[in-house]
């Protein structure tokens, strides 16, 4: 098995480079038109610079897969301060698409909890169609939109899980079928297991997002892994993309769901071994507080063992 490995958003080893700076609503607000549109354009400038700053770092240090943030053009979705988030960045769209289409990287998006089409509210559901529209259009300001995903949890339950289900087949058909074909739907750590995840994606056709952590903290007694993870790997047999996963681990026995700041190998290592039995190449995105430290301690903890070769920067064969 071939694992390949990346890390979210930012890398905490450069200095002052957060691609997620923003600008809250209060403060626009408060601001006459002019300053506004500055400074929404200087936020959005800096972050889409500093994407670019956390691109070279990768290509660097040979790592495959990044994350981009979500909060890359501030207010882009809020219909009372929504502008034109596109064309002034055209040149550093068009740049960070080239360095992740030259140097080979696997991006993703992945909205925040609020994005979801479970809802019986029909605001919530357009409000998720207009964030996941601002997803897809900044990919395809990269020239993006057919290599990267975007990754949601399907949602909230609210007190009867098979309605919610039902009801998030009925809203997705809101969302445009070419942005539906790019998303990815990841089993949380509360409500809707892996099995329960698996069975959306079947019936959707959507690639599943197998979080090892989440699993561990939400599943029922009949869900294994060993019977799970072919259906997961199944997900993504129609697409030209490997099978990815999350791995993190848990802060602590009392703070279980919330994420450590390092990965722990030993945390992660059975599922890993199931996945091995497969066979299939895999990539995994770290999800730790250390972000790129946690990424690049992992990958040095699990080549030191047995049977495991550091193929890359952050590449792994099992033997």
């Amino acid at each position: 098995m071939t694992l390949r490995l990346g890390y979210v958003s930012q890398a905490l080893a450069l200095w002052n480079a957060s691609p997620g700076k923003t600008m809250t609503l209060t403060r626009w607000q408060k601001m006459d038109p002019e300053s506004r549109e500055n400074k929404l354009r200087e936020v959005t400038r800096l972050n889409l610079e500093h994407t670019i700053r956390m691109l070279h770092y990768n290509i660097a240090h040979d790592i495959p897969l990044y994350r981009f943030s979500s909060s890359l053009a501030p207010l882009a979705t809020h219909d009372e301060a929504a502008w034109d988030y596109i064309t002034p960045f055209t040149d550093l769209y068009k740049e960070i698409g080239r360095l992740v289409r030259e140097h080979n990287i696997r991006p993703s998006f992945h909205p925040n909890q609020f994005t979801l089409f479970t809802s019986d509210k029909p605001n919530v559901t357009t409000n998720a169609v207009q964030d996941m529209e601002y997803h897809y259009h900044i990919l395809e300001a990269m020239g993006l939109e057919q290599r990267a995903w975007i990754n949601l949890h399907v949602g909230g339950a609210y007190g009867d899980k098979k309605a919610a289900v039902a009801r998030f087949h009925e809203n997705l058909q809101q969302l445009p079928e070419k942005i539906k074909a790019r998303m990815t739907l990841e089993n949380d750590d509360k409500t809707y297991t892996a099995g329960d995840v698996l069975a959306v994606c079947e019936r959707e056709n959507i690639p599943m997002m197998f979080d090892y952590h989440h699993f561990e903290a939400n599943h029922s007694d009949d869900e294994r892994l060993e019977e799970l993870l072919p259906r997961f790997i199944n997900t993504w047999a129609h697409t030209d993309s490997r099978p990815k996963i999350h791995l993190s681990s848990p802060k602590s026995p009392e703070a279980f769901r919330s994420h450590a700041d390092y990965v722990d190998p030993e945390f992660n290592l059975p599922f890993l071994q199931a996945l091995k039995q497969i066979g299939e190449p895999i990539d995994g995105m770290i999800e730790a507080k250390q972000k790129d430290y946690a990424l690049l301690q992992l990958v040095e903890d699990l080549a030191s063992r047995r049977n495991v070769t550091r193929t890359g920067g952050a590449e792994l064969q099992w033997k």
